[in-house]
């Protein structure tokens, strides 16, 4: 249920969110289109030139709304669950905000306020989705970032996400919210040097796209995990306005959008790749 690619250099790139495989245990009760909007849809596409530039892929192929590889393993809402949940859960409400919205390790509701099931899931089941989709995905994003930063003494992480050109109602905190192009998130600073998030907003920005810097995403799991700045690991979640590449309705590629912002992704990888000062 994940594909990964290794690297050359300091650079790794991963989506979790743009899979299309469903498994036979997903009994939702919605149908699979209304599903399907949760996926960063054809962010392995935008991407599929990274490994020939000897930056490490790796990209989740289970969906979203199965399992969200973008979470930690306490955001678990127990009102899904038909027994209590043994292990440890969140109690910030930071983090909270997002179960809440039935957006935790395992989705209650879609974006748009629908619920997933129309029955309670097993403790077993979840268990079962960890073992078999969020621990490998985990283990192949830190070893590629690992492997990367032992080769060159730093390494860059791009966590790659789509976004719907406006916020939907159970989406985020901020509803009916209308988005930037682009939307670069270090954590405030806190995943990875905010000059290397800086560079890549202007970049983008160069290249004729609105931009927007820690608003309204920051980043969330893959980038607190592995964003170590102070060790030369820098971690940058970068998502992009689906209206630039496809139809959101039909879910198809659209052209010329699609051709152009490839290239500029490929331009962008390409001065990550460039020789950097040491940290």
């Amino acid at each position: 249920m994940v594909v990964s690619h290794p690297g050359t250099t300091g650079l790794v790139l991963d989506s979790p969110h743009s899979g299309t495989v469903y498994p036979d245990d997903f009994r939702s009760c919605c149908e699979r289109a209304t599903l399907r909007r949760a996926e960063d849809t054809h962010v392995e596409k935008l991407y599929a030139f990274a490994p020939a530039l000897g930056a490490a892929w790796t990209e989740a192929l289970f969906p979203r709304s199965y399992l969200d590889a973008n979470r930690d393993l306490t955001e678990v809402d127990s009102t899904l669950l038909d027994a209590p949940w043994p292990h440890p859960v969140a109690t910030d409400p930071a983090v909270l905000s997002k179960v809440r919205l039935g957006k935790g390790l395992v989705w209650k509701y879609t974006d748009e306020g629908l619920p997933i099931y129309d029955r309670l899931l097993s403790v077993a089941e979840v268990e079962s989705r960890i073992e078999r989709c969020w621990t490998p995905y985990h283990a192949a994003v830190g070893a590629a970032i690992d492997a990367a930063h032992a080769r060159h003494g730093r390494s860059v992480h791009l966590n790659c996400h789509s976004m719907p050109a406006v916020a939907a109602s159970h989406a985020t905190d901020f509803p009916g919210l209308v988005h930037a192009d682009f939307v670069i998130g270090d954590r405030d600073g806190t995943a990875a040097d905010p000059a290397l998030s800086h560079q890549l907003c202007a970049f983008l920005s160069g290249r004729g796209y609105s931009v927007s810097y820690n608003h309204p995403y920051k980043g969330v799991e893959l980038v607190r995990r592995h964003g170590r700045p102070a060790e030369g690991r820098h971690s940058i979640q970068v998502e992009i306005n689906r209206r630039l590449y496809m139809d959101e309705t039909s879910l198809a590629l659209v052209q010329p959008g699609f051709d152009r912002l490839q290239a500029d992704l490929k331009a962008m990888v390409r001065m990550l790749l460039a020789p950097a000062p040491a940290d």
